[in-house]
């Protein structure tokens, strides 16, 4: 099993303030070993004028003092490095912002942007020569699936299925609507109306874990939406929705390619408005704290449902999605993709900052790396592959982990939980919409 990457977004790993951080506390702790060295020089002289007996301590304190100078000397060059590490993030992060910023037409912004990059050159010239040599130099997108392509279909010539990869994705790459922004908003224009009828319903416990929130994704049986009501012990409540990906089941499935086409270029799809029918039927009013996981079409469901703002979404948590949104400062985004799906490479990398609220990252891996005709079944896109990763994060001592980890450490202390699962429907129009008495 591959291990995980955990970034901030599409090309920016680390924050540079933080690392900038680092680097300042390790200057500090540095001149504390130089402030240490010249007390102890202090001490070996006064012993030294001392007895004879006193020439053993002298030796351990000059070798002890030799110890501590080398590490204070150490610790300074470490400190020198994190920083201009620091610079080379800040440099990438400066120059990803001003291509955003220009292609939006932000001119001011791109003149903030060339006179923080300007001042930076002046301080640490060699981070912002190595940053525009590492973004120039960077591995093109997909390669996980340009691999699968030509080395799952060797001895197959223009047969090969996965020459299609390039030119898709090139398109793909091209229009970028994997990357949604903060002001987009879907069109209502030809939604389906749909019905949301309750299958089964029954007291639960609330997630402990990424992994175990990925489990509870409807998957098996006719079910495509699960809502959970969390009574917490202020007396408020709380929902939980976990929303499956592309069903087959004919003209009446709402979790459909059609819907996922919709939803992709920017429209209402029936399978959106099947989990919000679903959230109200289960008692969730607009401002009410919703926590969101989903799969694939599920997944971008949720991005949409998080970007709209009817819900107080403070948890949106994207297996496989399509699209990446760029959700506000109130929302914990964690986006969980494989480097060789090829629905998560529908995102084109998504959003190339961070988006979300303090805490959000991504979450890269490549979860199938023997190529070969089996990738046709897409197993990289399987939930149970998800859940697998979603296992690694739960297990990872990255720090970045630990906002996704005190969502459910809150979540433990509701006091009761209702689970409801929906099956969901398109109907004709003039039928009766919305949910079903059961």
């Amino acid at each position: 099993m591959t291990e995980i990457t955990i970034r901030s977004g599409s090309l920016v790993e680390v924050d540079s303030d933080e690392v900038r951080r680092v680097a300042t506390g390790l200057r500090i702790l540095a001149a504390e070993v130089g402030e240490t060295v010249a007390q102890m020089d202090a001490a070996v002289h006064l012993i030294a004028q001392g007895q004879p007996s006193t020439f053993a301590a002298v030796l351990d304190a000059t070798v002890l003092r030799a110890v501590l100078e080398r590490v204070g000397q150490e610790g300074a060059e470490i400190a020198e490095k994190v920083a201009s590490a620091a610079a080379l993030y800040e440099a990438v992060e400066l120059r990803v912002e001003r291509v955003a910023a220009a292609a939006a037409g932000d001119t001011a912004r791109v003149g903030i942007i060339d006179a923080r990059l300007a001042r930076l050159w002046t301080q640490e010239p060699s981070a912002v020569a190595a940053a525009d040599f590492a973004l120039e130099h960077r591995p093109p997108a997909h390669l996980d699936l340009y691999g699968q392509a030509f080395v799952g279909g060797q001895g197959l010539g223009p047969m090969n299925p996965w020459l299609m990869f390039p030119s898709l994705y090139g398109v793909v790459d091209a229009v970028r609507l994997g990357a949604v922004p903060a002001a987009a908003r879907l069109v209502a224009e030809g939604a389906a109306p749909v019905r949301v009828s309750p299958v089964a319903q029954a007291a639960a416990t609330p997630p402990s874990s990424l992994a175990d929130a990925a489990s509870r994704i409807p998957s098996a049986g006719a079910a495509q939406v699960r809502v959970e009501r969390y009574a917490m012990a202020d007396g408020t409540r709380q929902f939980g929705v976990f929303v499956a990906g592309t069903r087959s089941g004919g003209t009446s499935e709402p979790f459909d390619i059609r819907s996922n086409l919709e939803l992709y270029t920017g429209r209402r799809s029936a399978s959106y408005e099947a989990v919000g029918a679903a959230l109200h039927d289960a008692g969730a009013r607009d401002g009410d704290v919703v926590h969101a996981f989903g799969h694939s079409q599920g997944a971008m469901v949720i991005e949409r449902l998080a970007l709209e703002g009817a819900y107080d979404t403070r948890t949106l948590v994207s297996f496989g999605s399509p699209v990446q949104a760029d959700v506000g400062a109130d929302t914990l985004g964690v986006s969980v993709r494989h480097t060789d799906d090829p629905v998560a490479a529908l995102q084109s990398g998504g959003h190339v900052t961070g988006v979300g609220a303090p805490g959000s990252f991504v979450v890269e891996r490549l979860a199938d790396p023997a190529a070969g005709f089996h990738d046709l079944r897409m197993p990289a896109h399987a939930l149970a592959s998800y859940t697998q990763t979603a296992a690694l994060i739960d297990a990872s001592t990255d720090p970045r982990a630990a906002a996704v980890r005190d969502v459910f450490t809150a979540l433990g202390r509701t006091e009761a939980v209702d689970a409801t699962e929906y099956v969901a429907e398109r109907v004709s129009l003039g039928a009766p919409a919305g949910a079903g008495a059961g």
